[in-house]
C-alpha cells in the first residue's frame, strides 16, 4: 500500500498528527507523553531503515542519539548559539559523521558480531561522556538551560514554549522525517536495502555494492537519532546523560518490535503503546518498581502473538486478503509455462564485448583450489569462445560447483588466474565481475523470498542500469531509464508475468528455478553461467526449461552445469568433463559419449562389462 498510494499515506499521516492533540488526551495521554512519543517515533524511523529495511540490528543507537543531543545542547547553552533549529541540524550532522566512522568499523562484521560491536561502541560513548568529556557534556549533571525554539515571521515571532505549541514544532519535524523516509524506501536505494535484508549474498552477486548501501543505512539511522536527541534536550530544557545509556537503545529496539519493523510507522505505534503502558502501570495501577516486570511480560506476549508487530500484523492481514482475491481470480492452479519450439523469442540485451575482436571470452589458467589438504580443483586450463554454449558434466564431488564459484570470483583460487574479456579478474569481488558482464545462477535458489517476483527482477536489473552504487535516495524506481521495460521483458521471458506481484515464497519450485535464471539474465551478462538449472524439475518442466535455455543462448555465451546428460548433450556445442577436480576430456557430445574414460568415471568398472 505504501508503494501504490504514496500521497494517501502522507495525507493520512498529516491528518493523524492534526487529530492527535484533540483525541489522545481523552484516553489518558498527557501533552508531555504525546511529545515524547513523537521524539521516539522520529528516533525509530532511522532505526527502522537500518533494522527493518536493511536487516542490521544495532544496539548502539544511543551513541548517536546522545551525540546529536549534546552537540546541539552545547551550542545552545555554552556557546549561546542563537538559532535552535540550526543547532539541531548541526547536532544531526555531527551524529551522521560519527555514524559514518562507527559504521566503517562495525560493518566489517555481520549478524551477532555486528550487534555486539554496536553494544560495545555505545558503552564507550557512555564512558567518554561521563569522564573525558564531562567538561563539555556536564557529566552526570547533563546540560541544563536548553532554550525553546522560536519562529520569526518578520511581523511577529512565534515561541514554542508551551506543551501544545511545542507539539506543533515536533509534529512538523516528524512529518518531514516520515516523508523523507518514505521517499528513501520507495527509491532504488530502498529496494536494494530490502534485498540486502533478505539475501545479501545474492544482492552482491547481481552487482550491488552491499557494504556501501549498508553504510548508507547506518549513516541515515545515525542522522535521525542525532536530530531526535537534539529534540529531547529542547523538550526537557535539559540534555540528560542517560541519552547515552544502553537502556535507551534497548527501549528503541523493543518499541520497534512492538509496532512492527519494516513499516516506518511501527516505531511511532510502539512508542505510543510503550509510553502509555509505562505511565498507566506507574500512575494508575501504582505498581511501583514492578512496572518494568509487567511491561516486559506485555512485550513478550505482543512479540509472541504479533511476530511482525502491530502495524506489521495489520499489513500482513491486508496482504493475505489481497492474495486470496488473486488466487480466486487466477484459479486453483498456477499458470504453467508453454514454450513453443517455433515461438518468437523476446530479444535479449547483451553487453558489448569482444575487445579487439578476441575469440576467447573466458580463460582459466592453472586454476587450483585447496581446502587444507583437500584439493577441490587441480591445475585446470579452460577457455570458452564468444557465442559458445559450453556444457560441464562430472560425477558428484568432481569439483564443478567450486570451479563455477572461482570463475565468478565467489571463491578465490589457491593458484592460477582467470581472464574475462581480456581483463585479469583474479581476486576481484563477485560484484565487480557481475558489473563486467559475468554472472551465474545458483544450484540452490538464492532469491529474495520476502519480496515479489517483480521486485526480485527489479533488484537485478537496477544493478545493470545504475551501476554498483548510487545514492538516488529521492528518485522513484520508475524513473530509472529502461527499468520497467527490462523487468517486463524478463517476466515474459521466464513466463512469470501472471505471477509478477506474488511473493516469491508463494511460487512453486519450478517457477522459482525460472526466476533464478531470470535474476541472472536481468543483469544483461555477456557470459552467463548456469549451475544445475534443471535440478529438481519434473520431466515436463525439464523439457520446457531446455527450450528456454535454447532461446536465451541465442547471441550469448553460456556455460551450463547439470547432471541431466540428455539435456546437456542436446544443448551444448562442446562439453567439458570434470573428474576428481581435473578436466578429464573435452569434445562434442558424440566424442564425450564414446570416451572410455568418461564411461569409467561415471560407471566405474561397469563400463568394460
Amino acid at each position: 500500500m505504501l508503494k501504490q498510494r504514496p500521497i494517501i499515506v502522507e495525507a493520512l499521516t498529516a491528518a493523524g498528527l492534526l487529530a492527535a492533540p484533540f483525541l489522545l488526551p481523552h484516553i489518558g495521554f498527557s501533552p508531555t507523553t504525546i511529545n515524547r512519543i513523537l521524539i521516539w517515533g522520529l528516533f525509530g524511523i532511522g532505526f527502522d531503515i537500518l533494522f527493518g529495511f536493511t536487516g542490521l540490528l544495532s544496539f548502539g543507537q544511543s551513541a548517536f542519539y546522545g551525540t546529536g543531543g549534546f552537540v546541539a545542547a552545547y551550542l545552545l547553552t555554552v556557546l549561546n548559539f542563537p538559532n535552535v533549529t540550526v543547532a539541531l541540524f548541526i547536532g544531526m550532522i555531527a551524529a551522521a559523521i560519527v555514524g559514518y566512522l562507527v559504521g566503517l568499523i562495525a560493518l566489517r562484521r555481520t549478524g551477532i558480531y555486528f550487534a555486539m560491536i554496536t553494544v560495545a561502541i555505545a558503552q564507550v560513548f557512555y564512558f567518554v561522556e561521563f569522564n573525558p568529556l564531562s567538561a563539555y557534556t556536564g557529566g552526570e549533571n547533563g546540560l541544563p538551560g536548553v532554550p525553546t525554539p522560536t519562529l520569526s515571521l518578520g511581523f511577529t515571532t512565534i515561541a514554542f514554549d508551551t506543551d501544545w505549541s511545542f507539539y506543533a514544532f515536533l509534529a512538523f519535524w516528524y512529518f518531514v522525517g516520515i516523508v523523507i523516509a518514505l521517499r528513501i524506501v520507495r527509491s532504488p536505494v530502498g529496494v536494494i536495502l530490502r534485498a540486502i535484508r533478505d539475501n545479501p549474498q545474492r544482492a552482491a552477486a547481481v552487482g550491488h555494492n552491499v557494504h556501501g548501501y549498508k553504510l548508507t543505512a547506518f549513516v541515515i539511522a545515525a542522522a535521525y537519532a542525532g536530530f531526535a536527541g537534539g529534540l529531547l534536550g529542547v523538550l526537557q530544557a535539559f540534555m540528560p546523560p542517560d541519552a547515552f545509556t544502553f537502556d535507551t537503545s534497548g527501549q528503541l529496539v523493543m518499541q520497534t518490535a512492538i509496532g512492527g519493523a519494516g513499516t516506518l510507522f511501527g516505531a511511532l505505534v510502539g512508542a505510543t503503546v510503550w509510553l502509555y503502558l509505562s505511565d498507566f502501570f506507574q500512575t494508575t495501577l501504582h505498581l511501583g518498581a514492578t512496572w518494568k516486570l509487567v511491561l516486559g511480560l506485555v512485550f513478550v506476549l505482543l512479540v509472541c502473538f504479533l511476530r511482525r508487530g502491530i502495524v506489521g500484523g495489520m499489513a500482513d492481514l491486508v496482504s493475505v486478503l489481497a492474495r486470496d482475491q488473486y488466487r480466486t481470480a487466477a484459479g486453483a492452479h498456477p499458470p504453467t509455462i508453454m514454450v513453443s519450439h517455433g515461438a518468437p523469442v523476446v530479444p535479449l540485451p547483451v553487453r558489448d564485448g569482444r575487445p579487439g575482436g578476441a575469440e576467447i571470452v573466458l580463460r582459466a589458467e592453472g586454476l587450483t583450489k585447496r581446502y587444507g589438504g583437500l584439493v577441490a580443483n587441480n591445475n585446470i586450463d579452460f577457455s570458452v569462445r564468444w557465442g559458445e554454449l559450453r556444457g560441464i558434466i562430472g560425477p558428484n564431488g568432481a569439483g564443478k560447483t567450486t570451479f563455477f564459484k572461482m570463475l565468478t570470483c565467489e571463491v578465490a583460487p589457491s593458484a592460477g588466474r582467470i581472464v574475462f574479456e581480456g581483463r585479469d579478474i583474479t581476486g576481484r569481488s563477485v560484484t565487480e565481475v557481475c558489473q563486467l558482464g559475468l554472472t551465474k545462477s545458483y544450484q540452490v535458489n538464492q532469491l529474495f523470498t520476502r519480496l515479489t517476483v517483480r521486485e526480485n527482477l527489479t533488484i537485478a536489473a537496477l544493478a545493470e542500469r545504475r551501476g554498483p552504487f548510487r545514492l538516488d535516495i529521492f528518485s522513484g524506481v520508475a524513473r530509472v531509464p529502461g527499468l520497467t521495460e527490462r523487468v517486463a521483458q524478463m517476466l515474459s521471458l521466464v513466463h512469470l508475468s501472471e505471477r509478477a506481484d506474488l511473493p516469491v515464497s508463494d511460487l512453486a519450485y519450478g517457477e522459482k528455478r525460472r526466476l533464478e535464471i531470470g535474476l541472472a539474465l536481468a543483469t544483461s551478462p555477456s557470459l552467463l553461467l548456469l549451475d544445475e538449472p534443471l535440478a529438481g524439475l519434473s520431466p515436463r518442466e525439464r523439457i520446457e526449461t531446455v527450450h528456454l535455455l535454447k532461446a536465451i543462448s541465442r547471441g550469448r555465451t553460456m556455460i551450463v552445469i547439470d547432471h541431466d546428460m540428455d539435456a546437456i548433450f542436446e544443448l551444448a556445442e562442446r562439453i567439458t568433463v570434470l573428474h576428481e577436480g581435473r578436466i578429464l576430456t573435452e569434445g562434442t557430445a558424440e566424442e564425450v559419449k564414446g570416451n572410455i574414460s568418461v564411461q569409467e568415471a561415471y560407471l566405474g568398472g561397469m563400463a568394460a562389462a
